[in-house]
């Protein structure tokens, strides 16, 4: 195990930090985060709309159309601001105009899609669009800051407001992407007959859903969390880095079935994660602060889940992995990653066979154990899964604890004899 965690630190921290720094994955991350509080609001009205309560759900029934509004408005301009928003955190990394960012990425992508009647579909405007947006809000800041470096810029007099100036300053740039972006655009629909949206989806959309929406994709970014944090890096940024876009595209397309009282198409999304695998935090490590507040004989073990409990309730478990600690301990990272293994496999499997519904509603990452599975799912079989994958993460973490808890009571009771016969 130790040469196990040696291995880890040598190949897997450098590329960990590689990509926690690497300024593009770091822009969409963000991006993608100033969403997320526009998603959580539909899903809250979502909730509302279609209530997890047979009674409930005929009462509302007749209101439901003005309770979808919010969704809509919502949900489906999400390319939109993620749009604006990716462009805008990109190029404030690049100390650029942050404002002149967002603004060119906008205008890409509105250039980028194509009219139906005259009018921009809203499809393209939500979970379909969001992988395009991204591709334009990265290529137009690149064109602004290559255009800035090389100092290729309309220079306004000190007199002018530095608003204005400003606004010259991204004249250039805009109209440089603005031409390739429509040149493009062109050449694709007069060529072939397909649009921009149509080519990034079949290239790159469709692949991404492909690997991060099935369970072997899931297995792997549930075991990539574990290890990074097992040598002390945040896995879920980094892992969330990189699949974070997937995921929310693939949470946005239960949302936009659930809107159309369709099959919800997706098992693996964002609260297949912050739901079921995480109660309590990475490693779904509520089960073992448990055992230690309630079984556990060493003080220093019994004091630390009394710390845990409170955190671990809306799923933050840093006390656990640190205070325990789990990071760099050989014998507690075999259950923190044997726990991910089992919870992804019994979490997908009763979702592909329909024992489960699969989640819709992206309720809050903090919403305590039974709450969260319920109204994500929409039904109580989701609480029943959150506390059936609890137990069990427990049963496999309760021999590593007992381990654990006699080696601290042992050396607590080595000091305890000291202190009373000094020598």
């Amino acid at each position: 195990m130790n040469r196990l965690i040696q291995w880890l630190e040598r190949t897997l921290l450098p590329i960990a930090g590689k990509i926690a720094e690497q300024r593009h994955l770091q822009a969409i991350r963000d991006g993608l985060i100033a969403v997320m509080p526009f998603v959580i609001i539909g899903s809250f009205f979502l909730i509302l709309a279609f209530p997890p309560i047979m009674a409930l759900d005929r009462w509302v029934n007749p209101y439901r159309p003005s309770l979808l509004m919010p969704v809509q408005a919502g949900i489906h301009m999400m390319a939109l601001i993620a749009t604006l928003a990716i462009g805008y955190r990109l190029a404030e990394r690049y100390k650029l105009d942050a404002l002149a960012g967002a603004t060119i990425s906008l205008i890409a992508f509105l250039l980028a899609t194509p009219l139906q009647n005259e009018q921009l579909p809203v499809l393209y405007l939500g979970s379909k669009g969001l992988f395009v947006g991204i591709v334009l809000a990265v290529f137009s800041v690149e064109i602004l800051r290559w255009f800035v470096r090389r100092d290729w810029v309309i220079r306004m007099p000190a007199s002018v407001p530095p608003a204005v100036a400003r606004s010259f300053a991204a004249l250039l740039p805009g109209l440089l992407v603005m031409i390739l972006v429509w040149g493009v655009r062109l050449l694709l629909e007069h060529t072939w007959g397909i649009s921009i949206h149509q080519v990034v989806q079949q290239v790159l959309s469709d692949p991404l859903h492909y690997l991060g929406g099935t369970f072997s994709g899931a297995l792997i970014s549930a075991l990539l969390m574990g290890l990074l944090w097992s040598i002390g890096i945040h896995g879920d940024a980094v892992v969330g880095s990189v699949m974070a876009p997937i995921f929310l595209s693939l949470t946005l397309q239960n949302q936009d079935a659930k809107l159309a009282d369709t099959a919800i198409p997706n098992t693996v999304c964002n609260q297949f994660f912050d739901l079921f695998l995480n109660i309590g935090g990475t490693g779904s490590t509520l089960s073992l602060t448990l055992l230690l507040l309630f079984f556990a004989r060493s003080r220093q073990l019994k004091s630390l889940g009394r710390i845990a409990i409170a955190p671990g309730l809306f799923n933050i478990n840093e006390p656990i992995i640190f205070g325990l600690p789990i990071v760099m301990n050989p014998l507690l990272i075999i259950p923190f990653i044997l726990v991910p293994i089992a919870t992804t496999t019994l979490t997908y499997t009763t979702m592909e066979l329909g024992w489960v519904p699969r989640p819709y509603a992206l309720v809050p990452w903090t919403t305590p154990i039974g709450f969260g599975g319920w109204l994500a799912t929409g039904s109580w079989k989701g609480a029943i899964l959150q506390l059936v994958n609890m137990t069990v993460a427990g049963l496999i973490y309760y021999p590593f604890f007992r381990l654990w808890d006699r080696k601290k009571w042992a050396e607590e009771k080595n000091e305890r004899n000291h202190d009373a016969n000094p020598s």
